[in-house]
């Protein structure tokens, strides 16, 4: 080969490098012109990609996203990129989702419990419990849990009133309502029973008191036969005193109201002073028995009754104080039969007034009044005859 013919070879190769050069050159940019720029928002995190993909999937695959049923994607995985596109992803997280003890797995991309309720159509009223809060965050494993409120009756110590709650047994129920039982309370259900809407609880508060009073202590009445005093007829020969007692009681109390009372002691502050009564034994003769003057005469059914009975005032219909008065003669009366202030002659008792009655005092019946007891017991139960004088 000449020596011409070797710098035309060499000249050529020249060339023909230059021009392979330049080649891969123009082809090299035209490949990267044909990118698109897109941008990606992954779970919130925004990220500028130039990529050849065609479709939203070829880029998932590309940037290594595996998208679920229940992730959140801006477009179908079958759209076609276009240049300054934006593809928006968030991943959904599994959850336990509790509603009144039934517990479910969740998959969902809400960000937080409010929203979380937004996307299952979940409506809570205002007595409803939902635990985390509705502005907690959800993340992968949060449990949401969430009681729905129904409606009871609660009667406490008589108190009657309608309570939301969501406890699911009464102890809970007390908790929460900070309701404190006592001791002695009786409770209308057990605290391990499970509450049910329109349940009716009751507590009965029972509680024990103890007071200290003072009471009046009663005189006793000492008889002394009279034989120089017609039968029948009495006189005070010293009038007897109350003493004074203190006693101490526990007292019972359901729902604030008295039940009952139990003496525990009883101490003697003054003693009282025994009244004497002179009882007469004289048989009147046939000609006092009788009863003298006009009048109407009637045959009735008598007893005896005294002003220290349980319960008695001593003060008789008419207002006399056969307390203060022991010696008078008083007699209860029906008004229908014997009018209320007549002067009667009583067979065995002597001139009386028709001062008081009484609630069995019907028809033809008197009640005599006697100031002790055991004469009073001793009168009995006997038919006399009485003249009303006027």
């Amino acid at each position: 080969m000449t020596a011409k013919q070797k710098r035309i070879m060499s000249k050529n190769k020249w060339v023909i490098l230059i021009t392979a050069t330049a080649f891969l050159f123009v082809a090299g940019f035209a490949y990267e012109e044909s990118k698109k720029t897109v941008t990606l928002d992954s779970n919130g995190i925004q990220e500028e990609i130039s990529t050849h993909a065609k479709t939203v999937e070829e880029l998932l695959a590309e940037q290594q996203i595996n998208v679920k049923a229940a992730d959140d994607l801006s477009h179908s995985k079958e759209s076609k990129l276009k240049d300054r596109m934006t593809i928006v992803w968030k991943e959904a997280h599994k959850i336990e989702l509790s509603i009144d003890g039934k517990t479910n797995k969740v998959w969902t991309t809400a960000d937080t419990v409010q929203t979380l309720l937004k996307q299952e159509n979940l409506f809570l009223g205002k007595h409803d419990e939902i635990k985390p809060d509705y502005s907690a965050p959800l993340k992968n494993g949060t449990k949401v849990t969430i009681n729905k409120a129904f409606l009871l009756t609660l009667d406490d110590g008589g108190k009657k009133r309608p309570v939301w709650t969501t406890s699911i047994t009464v102890a809970d129920f007390l908790n929460k309502q900070n309701l404190t039982v006592g001791p002695l309370d009786i409770l209308s259900l057990k605290q391990d029973r499970v509450l049910q809407p329109n349940d009716y609880f009751a507590i009965t508060r029972i509680e024990k008191v103890t007071d200290v009073v003072e009471e009046p202590k009663p005189f006793p009445v000492v008889e002394r036969k009279d034989s120089t005093m017609p039968k029948g007829k009495e006189k005070i020969i010293k009038a007897g005193k109350e003493g004074l007692a203190s006693k101490r009681y526990e007292i019972t109390r359901k729902n604030g109201q008295e039940v009952s009372r139990k003496l525990l002691a009883e101490t003697t502050l003054k003693e009282s002073e025994e009244q004497i009564v002179a009882v007469g034994t004289k048989e009147e003769s046939s000609v006092a028995a009788a009863a003298p003057g006009p009048g109407r005469e009637l045959v009735v059914t008598s007893t005896a009754y005294t002003a220290h009975c349980s319960g008695c005032s001593g003060i008789t219909a008419t207002g006399l104080n056969l307390i203060a008065n022991p010696g008078m003669k008083v007699i209860a009366v029906d008004p229908s039969i014997i009018p209320l202030g007549s002067k009667v002659y009583v067979e065995g008792y002597g001139y009386a007034v028709a001062g008081d009655t009484g609630g069995a005092i019907k028809g033809h019946k008197i009640d005599v009044f006697i100031p002790s007891q055991s004469g009073a017991k001793s009168w009995g139960r006997k038919q006399v005859r009485i003249k009303v004088l006027n």
